[in-house]
């Protein structure tokens, strides 16, 4: 890959990366609810997994979409319904410790397979695929992945220490409630493309 396709590339992962999404969304919150020390693994768990599906997504596992297109439509299903869930979690999270069952933050694991049901993500993968990836050997999809496993991390970040910037702000329970409200709705909203978008 020549320098000017190498920063372009990277160009384009930090702005897919760095721009509001699911992912940036539910950092965000978590950041809110748990702090930044305890949202780490969830961060690490959006990068390499992201990382590891645009590999996966480069060699050619898109090409199942195009192959048998009923597996398109089953993934958005699968999205749709899995966010909805986040969703609604995320609107009926209390202050952390509150409650009899002590609220989690995403681990690094649930953090790594919510990609797959992701349609940022996907969008992310497919376009830097489309894009950057001429042939698919195993090195130019490494260095793909590597890409934005090394933008990533930096990127997702932000969200999550701004809200660990946001937590003394919303230490009122009235306040923190109408934020994850509206984390909830920002999430719900993030899926208007893909419900829109024809399979």
């Amino acid at each position: 890959m020549t320098y000017d396709l190498m920063i372009a590339l990277l160009g384009f992962a930090f702005v897919t990366s760095v721009t509001p999404g699911p992912n940036n969304m539910m950092l965000l919150a978590s950041g809110v609810n748990f702090g930044f020390r305890r949202t780490l693994p969830h961060m690490l768990g959006i990068s390499l997994g992201h990382a590891l599906m645009v590999f996966l997504v480069a060699l050619g596992l898109a090409g199942v979409f195009t192959a048998w297109p009923p597996a398109l439509v089953g993934l958005k299903a699968a999205s749709v319904a899995y966010m909805l869930w986040l969703a609604w979690k995320i609107a009926h999270a209390g202050a952390p410790g509150e409650g009899r069952a002590k609220p989690q933050p995403m681990s690094f694991l649930q953090a790594a397979a919510f990609q797959w049901v992701n349609p940022k993500a996907w969008a992310m993968a497919l376009g830097a695929v489309s894009a950057y990836v001429s042939e698919p050997s195993v090195a130019a999809c490494a260095l793909v992945a590597g890409a934005f496993a090394l933008v990533n991390l930096p990127s997702v970040t932000l969200w999550a220490a701004a809200g660990q910037g946001l937590r003394r702000w919303l230490q009122a329970p009235a306040r923190l409630a109408a934020f994850n409200w509206t984390m909830a709705g920002l999430l719900v909203l993030s899926l208007w493309p893909v419900v829109t978008l024809a399979p």
